[in-house]
């Protein structure tokens, strides 16, 4: 599941950019990988992918801030 996060930012929020390296433990907001809106369409990508939806309770940024919180939240909702 990380690796999917990570090639979906990289491909279709940074257009495949080859020297791009992210870390599931990276500060995506912080480190400017992604802005606001980039991080809804990764969200919806989140949704799309892993067949659930985000509750408006659960839209805090401790659950997207790293590619592994967004690991553990998408088990957590989803039962894996």
């Amino acid at each position: 599941m990380e690796q999917t996060i990570i090639n979906y930012i990289k491909n279709e929020i940074h257009a495949g950019d080859p020297d791009l390296e992210i870390t599931p433990g990276e500060d995506l907001l912080g480190s400017g990988l992604l802005a606001s809106m980039e991080m809804m369409r990764l969200v919806e990508h989140l949704e799309h992918t892993y067949n659930f939806r985000v509750q408006p309770q659960d839209m805090a940024i401790e659950n997207f801030l790293t590619v592994a919180a967004m690991v553990a939240y998408v088990k957590r909702v989803t039962n894996q």
